[in-house]
């Protein structure tokens, strides 16, 4: 693998620049890489294109950031049968296009080829939780939110985002949310309508989005069997099965109904809440001051007291210290009791005192066109950065 710039140290401040690649391994990762097998040599040398990265031993990511970063942020995984990295249309095309978005889109190159490992995962899944927690870490310094880190995995990509989502042998730095495109490799072989012995869905997985074609093997039996086990924990997840489109298109439009797959994810990741725009913090501002009105009205406004009946107070006050050292008890009486009225009588005028919705009613209506308006807008915007790119 030549990587296109390798940064011992993260830096601290990232701009919508040049793509920043990053060590997750300073020191060396853990374990040790086996040789490849002569039916892996096999795999590289048939399937392997130009644009596929293979022989992976010292994992990285590489950070591509948006003009306008909206502070999610998500670490793609490209598939390649644990064997090699289809790096560009399941990698960079796919970061570029989460740009458009305004999310900061993260390659992941995990270590391969492990596909002659007992467990081809164990090691991508470990590449994927240390990238999380990088990513988590330097959130503040990148100005990213450390609750909006997806994990959007490809083929054998998708594999890992299931097992580091789902079944987990360790703790691991679990992604907040989850986007799967063909992945399986979890249901029994013989019998794809269930989970392969040992996977299991926890109660904390992270929502999930799913997206297969009919004619793709097995992966829309698993992505279906994995939808349903998220719908008995009742945990967010949202499936789509394409008619047509087959396994390995990423970002590349082959004129296939699946196209539509990332029009779709950037709807469920809008709908979730992961793609907030400038326009949300003024609907939500707006909002906030439409609920202030309502609540204010309902519980009333208190009254106002000029200074001319504060200044009464005290001259009774006075009048009455006076009266009191002077020894006249009947003029004590008297500033006396003009105190307490005074006193009363300032404390009804304080008190709140309901408003007439009627009287709002311009003002109402005024911020809930505004309301109205600006999410015609946001949703235009999503609608539109939504749509497919062509990369």
């Amino acid at each position: 693998m030549k990587p296109l710039l390798l940064l011992l140290i993260v830096p601290a401040c990232l701009c919508a620049a040049d793509p920043i690649e990053i060590k997750l391994w300073p020191d060396g990762p853990p374990g040790q890489m086996l040789p490849h097998s002569k039916a892996t040599e096999d795999f590289i040398r048939t399937k392997a294109g130009k644009n596929t990265v293979t022989d992976i031993l010292d994992p990285t990511i590489t950070v591509y950031r948006p003009e306008k970063p909206n502070g999610t942020s998500i670490i793609v995984a490209p598939g390649g049968g644990y064997v090699f990295l289809s790096a560009v249309h399941e990698g960079t095309q796919v970061c570029e296009w989460l740009n458009t978005l305004g999310v900061t889109g993260i390659l992941l190159k995990y270590r391969t080829p492990t596909r002659d490992e007992p467990a081809p995962h164990e090691k991508p899944v470990a590449d994927a939780a240390k990238a999380i927690s990088l990513v988590r870490e330097q959130a503040k310094e990148w100005n990213l939110d450390p609750n909006r880190i997806g994990l959007l995995g490809f083929s054998a990509g998708g594999n890992l985002l299931a097992h580091i989502a789902c079944d987990r042998a360790t703790q691991a730095a679990l992604p907040n949310f989850g986007i799967m495109i063909y992945g399986g490799g979890f249901v029994d072989f013989k019998d794809p309508a269930k989970l392969k012995e040992g996977f299991t869905v926890p109660k904390d997985a992270p929502p999930m989005f799913l997206a297969c074609a009919h004619d793709d093997g097995q992966n829309p039996a698993a992505a279906a069997v994995l939808y349903l086990e998220y719908k008995k924990l009742g945990i967010p997840c949202e499936l789509h099965l394409f008619t047509k489109g087959g396994h390995g298109f990423g970002m590349r439009d082959n004129k296939q109904p699946i196209n539509a797959w990332p029009q779709r994810c950037a709807e469920w990741m809008a709908a979730m809440g992961w793609l907030p725009t400038p326009l949300d913090a003024q609907i939500k501002q707006l909002q906030s001051k439409l609920a202030w009105i309502l609540q204010t009205a309902e519980k009333g406004l208190p009254g106002e007291v000029c200074s001319y009946e504060w200044s009464l107070v005290g001259q009774y006050k006075r009048g009455l210290e006076e009266s009191r050292a002077a020894g006249k008890k009947n003029e004590a009486a008297r500033f006396e009791k003009l105190l307490a009225e005074q006193k009363k009588w300032i404390e009804e005028e304080l008190k709140p005192k309901p408003i007439k919705i009627e009287s709002l009613a311009d003002d109402l209506s005024r911020i809930r066109n505004q309301i109205a308006k600006l999410e015609a807008e946001r949703d235009w915007l999503r609608a539109t950065q939504a749509r497919p790119q062509s990369p």
